[in-house]
């Protein structure tokens, strides 16, 4: 959730008023990582397995993790870019 965070930060790092903004962008996209950690919680308090949400949910973090330096890096250049 905080590369989902530092995305959104980095989209609305020229943006006055951004908190909304960043509010707007971020909730969205932290909603299924709330739905498959709930998800997989509620299947071991049922004693069901885990394990295939458990797997959405690395396969989201090793995503996150490869995408979002990309993501914020361009982010921050367009910003940049359109300041001046």
């Amino acid at each position: 959730m905080s590369l989902v965070g530092a995305i959104g930060a980095a989209l609305t790092l020229t943006v006055k008023q951004g908190g909304v903004l960043l509010a707007l962008l971020v909730l969205p996209l932290s909603v299924p990582i709330l739905i498959f950690g709930a998800g997989s919680v509620l299947a071991v308090a049922e004693q069901r397995d885990p394990w295939g949400l458990l797997a959405l949910l690395a396969a989201g973090v090793v995503a996150a993790l490869t995408l979002s330096p990309v993501a914020i890096a361009a982010a921050i250049r367009v910003g940049v870019a359109s300041g001046d």
